[in-house]
């Protein structure tokens, strides 16, 4: 048996390899291989080209990407219809992945996407592509199979990895030392997010906002995990410049024990809010892109939610605080955060609706996931 995965972003990586390793437990002897990231190949996915190429995210970022988007889509498209996997597996990566599935599937390839695109939120005309894409979709949200029914399309909710793997059962001081802080004082986590476009936009905002907060409470600290080591340099450069003199650990990856550290967490709007969510730590959502893409999102009437992070999308309520373009001050920012270092309504609100979520999203995902594509083979 082969299986062929594409997998889009650090997330999907994650994801990817939860549901590797479930498959690996039914087909021990399938081929299993695609587009991978790290955690893909160590639970046993053979990689045939990196999951950074897909790792592209707004319309004006994307432009300049194109041609070797395209390239790849081409030589994947060669690769599976000489290969013909018994089902080809796309996580996220829509925009890639929904153009590959389709012209496999029109060649009669057997096609699953996971982790359903945004169409409920923008862009709702796609779903008549999705429904010609893919035999199967595995939604990660509870929400989502019912906009699916609606307009015909397999769907299934089988929950989130994330929830099964994380939990808020590590304390911020067993987190801390961990990474080598200290226990006492208060701690913020800063995470401008995975992509250079996004340390471009948020990054001086967020040291400007740190700034501020070293003003405001005496004796806090700073850490920041760097997802790529190549973004490190630039990062160091953004504190030095806006946030010069302050506590401010950097550290490579482990966003997640620097999250657990936090008392706080100011984070770019992403799947990294669900993970801190998952971990139990209160946050301020903010982000900034390119006046393009935030023109077309948020005045051209492209976005069709009411909110943008995944903690308030679950809740159906604005839990958590989010700072978008020109609301992304570095005063908002500290306003925030520092009503949240408080142990007051704010915090434990957040708290509360956080263990709901988790509770929910919680029911084997991996498990779910690979019970849907076995059926699907069967």
């Amino acid at each position: 048996m082969r299986i062929a995965l594409v997998a889009g972003e650090l997330s999907g990586d994650i994801l990817g390899a939860a549901i590797v390793r479930s498959l690996k437990q039914r087909y021990p002897q399938a081929q299993i291989y695609g587009v991978t990231g790290p955690r893909m190949e160590a639970a046993g996915c053979q990689g045939i080209a990196s999951i950074d190429v897909l790792s592209v995210m707004g319309i004006a970022e994307v432009i300049p990407a194109l041609p070797r988007l395209f390239r790849l889509r081409a030589e994947l498209l060669r690769r599976f219809l000489q290969d013909r996997p018994d089902v080809v597996i796309g996580i996220d990566a829509p925009d890639f992945n929904l153009g590959l599935e389709r012209r496999l599937r029109e060649r009669g390839l057997k096609t699953v996407h996971v982790v359903s695109p945004s169409v409920w939120a923008w862009r709702q005309g796609r779903v008549k592509t999705i429904a010609r894409s893919v035999d199967r979709m595995l939604c990660l949200f509870p929400f989502e199979p019912k906009f699916y029914a609606e307009h015909g399309v397999p769907a299934d909710y089988i929950g989130h990895p994330l929830a099964d793997e994380l939990d808020d059962a590590v304390t911020p001081a067993a987190a801390r030392a961990d990474l080598g802080l200290p226990a006492a004082g208060p701690l913020v986590a800063i995470l401008p997010g995975s992509r250079g476009s996004e340390l471009k936009y948020l990054g001086e905002p967020f040291a400007q906002a740190a700034r501020l907060l070293a003003q405001q409470h005496p004796g806090i600290r700073f850490v920041t995990p760097v997802a790529k080591p190549k973004l490190r340099a630039g990062l160091e450069q953004v504190i030095r410049e806006h946030a010069p003199g302050l506590d401010w650990t950097v550290v490579e990856g482990r966003s997640r024990e620097c999250m657990r550290a936090a008392d706080t967490v100011l984070l770019a709007s992403g799947t990294a809010t669900l993970e801190c969510l998952l971990l139990g730590r209160p946050m301020v959502v903010a982000y900034r892109g390119s006046p393009l893409t935030a023109w077309l999102m948020l005045k051209a009437g492209l976005l069709k939610t009411r909110y943008v992070s995944l903690p308030n999308l679950l809740s159906a309520e604005a839990t958590v605080t989010e700072l978008l373009q020109d609301a992304a001050t570095p005063e908002r920012m500290a306003e925030e955060v520092s009503l949240l270092l408080a142990d007051g309504e704010p915090r434990r609100r957040q708290l509360a609706q956080f263990h709901a979520v988790r509770t929910e999203l919680r029911r084997d995902a991996a498990g779910r996931a690979a019970d849907a594509i076995a059926g699907l083979l069967a």
